[in-house]
């Protein structure tokens, strides 16, 4: 009679995903989306004849609109990656255009930078504090950051500027005297053979002359130096051991601790770093846009850029893909009035219709009827008129903003811990 043995032979692990494969899938999503939009805006451009839409001075006032944004939506990444919720990222930013105005006008525009940089590490020090040792509600205490950022920024500058050699030199209480500019780059001779091909207005082609053009001409220093932190954030975040425990702190930061990770160490580091990103925004702010601290200069943007944040699903490829959305609809509306905001109708009538087509694919009869009236009106409203009112045109971002998030909010997935209060030994 034969028995049956017991081996200590573990049993066959099961297959792994394969991560390179996943990731081209992304990419290649990525890719198509970018290829669908730009056919879509090129037919629409040709159809309307709104020849802006694609201009090179379009994409580059986009991408200097976008570039804070995008920093504010990088540092609210970094900060809930860890499991804390910043809404302070609007007080973070106010810090460091009040730091890079203040010691850019002193110095020069690299200490200014070094400084807007440093008072936005200030202020995501406080909000750490108070969330991560002493346990304070995320939500109440980006509030108080923001309230306290505002506070203290116009009691400073009224000391500061509003007299002696400050108000000489063209400060006074809402603003500082300017500072010298930071270097601007350019791809020499690649500028004007894009534009003698923009001018052609020849469907797709010229499109894309337009928008390179306005990716390589005029540069920033700080927009080359944005591009960079978004690629290191990814490579850090997420190919990384380093970032593979940050990461673990806001989706199980109990079993990150069963496992010898410093938990509080790690959520400081990233609320240090997303205090940083975001004075980084607000010195581009004040350095490169205006060359001046100006009171209310940030206008949302530390909310737009969480805005970008969410749409991006808390990843910096989708959060890059919102941050230039935003640019591009904020920067419409400052170049080119209601005629290309107008044109822009048609483009959302089409966006609607593939909408509602895909939602009555799917059986979401409710979601597709609506999606399809919608596009209807739409439709009506661009056929019936010519222009687009001022006070919708002024609008334009914070409609984006709205209905981006609305569109994408079926597919986001938050951290696990996101915004939870953790105390270290709370799972033994």
């Amino acid at each position: 009679m034969m028995t049956a043995t017991m081996t200590d032979t573990p049993p066959p692990a099961a297959p792994k995903a394969d991560s390179g494969s996943r990731s081209g899938r992304s990419l290649g999503m990525i890719l198509m989306i970018v290829a669908g939009a730009l056919l879509l805006v090129s037919a629409v451009r040709v159809l309307t004849g709104a020849e802006q839409l694609t201009s090179d001075g379009q994409i580059s006032a986009a991408l200097a609109l976008a570039v804070p944004i995008g920093l504010a939506g990088l540092a609210g990444l970094w900060s809930e990656r860890a499991g804390v919720v910043n809404i302070g990222l609007e007080g973070m930013m106010i810090l460091g255009t009040f730091g890079a105005g203040w010691i850019g006008w002193q110095s020069s525009p690299w200490l200014g930078l070094l400084c807007g940089v440093g008072f936005g590490v200030l202020g995501g020090l406080v909000h750490a504090v108070a969330t991560i040792t002493f346990g304070v509600d995320h939500i109440v205490s980006g509030v108080a950051v923001n309230l306290l950022a505002l506070g203290a920024t116009q009691y400073l500058a009224k000391l500061v500027f509003s007299e002696g050699g400050a108000a000489d030199a063209g400060g006074n209480p809402k603003q500082s005297p300017p500072a010298d500019s930071l270097p601007n780059i350019d791809v020499p001779g690649l500028s004007d053979a894009l534009q003698s091909v923009e001018k052609h207005h020849w469907f797709l082609i010229s499109d894309l002359a337009g928008i390179i053009g306005g990716l390589v001409t005029n540069l920033s220093v700080i927009t080359l130096l944005a591009a960079a932190l978004f690629v290191g954030s990814w490579w850090l975040l997420w190919r990384t051991a380093f970032g593979l425990r940050l990461r673990s702190c806001g989706e199980n930061p109990v079993a990150a601790e069963s496992l010898g990770v410093n938990v509080y160490k790690y959520k400081y580091a990233a609320v240090a770093v997303s205090g940083g990103l975001a004075g980084l925004g607000g010195a581009f702010l004040a350095l490169v846009t205006s060359h001046i601290y100006l009171e209310g200069q940030t206008g949302g943007r530390g909310y737009i850029g969480l805005a970008a944040m969410i749409f991006g699903n808390w990843r910096p490829g989708g959060l890059a893909m919102g941050a230039g959305l935003f640019g591009f609809s904020d920067a419409l509306q400052l170049r080119n009035g209601g005629e290309t905001v107008h044109a822009l109708l048609l483009l959302l009538v089409v966006l609607l219709a593939l909408l509602a087509g895909w939602k009555l694919y799917k059986k979401a009869l409710w979601q597709g009827v609506a999606s399809a009236v919608t596009a209807v009106l739409v439709l009506v409203w661009y056929l019936l008129t010519d222009n687009v009112p001022s006070d919708f045109v002024g609008a334009t971002p914070y409609v984006v903003t709205l209905l981006v998030l609305s569109l994408s909010a079926q597919r986001l997935r938050m951290p696990k811990a996101d915004g939870m209060r953790y105390r270290k030994g709370q799972g033994k």
